[in-house]
């Protein structure tokens, strides 16, 4: 691990740069693939007393970039808070991780399981075919429009597809939204 420690109208005094070191390297127990770490130290006298002093932490952990930043009245108060943030982003970057396996994990298990029985029930039963039911009819009344409009009407309703009467084909179209955020137009024929 490398750590760059900058001051912006602030000393950086051996005092100062030992307690960095000693508070920051805590942070390299937690994430050991940590690569650098870049603290930053200022000092703003047109500020409130309160926000005088910032302490800012930037650390690169496998191309990912954590930051953390504080200010505070004092100059070791905001080196703590900032590294007190960064625990917390490194315990939900762990934590995410974690979570993730864990899911992945129960998921295969959660697979297995359901495969096993799914197996068990065509061995013990004969095959059915799924009956599939119509849930529900709409009948509605065609609008004879072109297509401009049929676009319009299609937009204004929020659809993603939109059935007309075309005057100019004299039959009805099914005006549709593609993936790739143009229109399709269908033209049945009799057979």
């Amino acid at each position: 691990m490398q750590l760059i420690v900058h001051g912006r109208n602030i000393e950086i005094t051996d005092w100062i740069r030992q307690y960095i070191e000693k508070k920051v390297g805590k942070l390299e127990r937690y994430l050991p693939q940590v690569q650098d770490i870049n603290a930053e130290l200022t000092y703003n006298a047109t500020r409130a007393a309160s926000d005088r002093y910032t302490a800012q932490l930037t650390m690169w952990v496998n191309g990912q970039i954590l930051r953390a930043e504080e200010s505070t009245g004092d100059i070791f108060a905001s080196i703590d808070a900032a590294v007190d943030k960064m625990y917390r982003q490194i315990r939900r970057l762990k934590g995410r991780r974690y979570k993730s396996k864990r899911r992945a994990a129960a998921a295969a298990s959660a697979e297995a399981e359901m495969a096993a029985t799914l197996v068990e029930e065509i061995a013990g039963e004969e095959e059915e075919e799924e009956v599939r039911h119509i849930v529900r009819r709409k009948q509605f009344t065609l609008q004879p429009m072109d297509e401009e409009e049929a676009i319009e009407q299609m937009e204004l309703l929020g659809h993603d597809f939109f059935v007309f009467f075309n005057p100019d084909t004299d039959s009805v179209n099914i005006l549709y939204r593609r993936k790739d955020g143009h229109y399709g137009l269908l033209q049945p024929l009799l057979a």
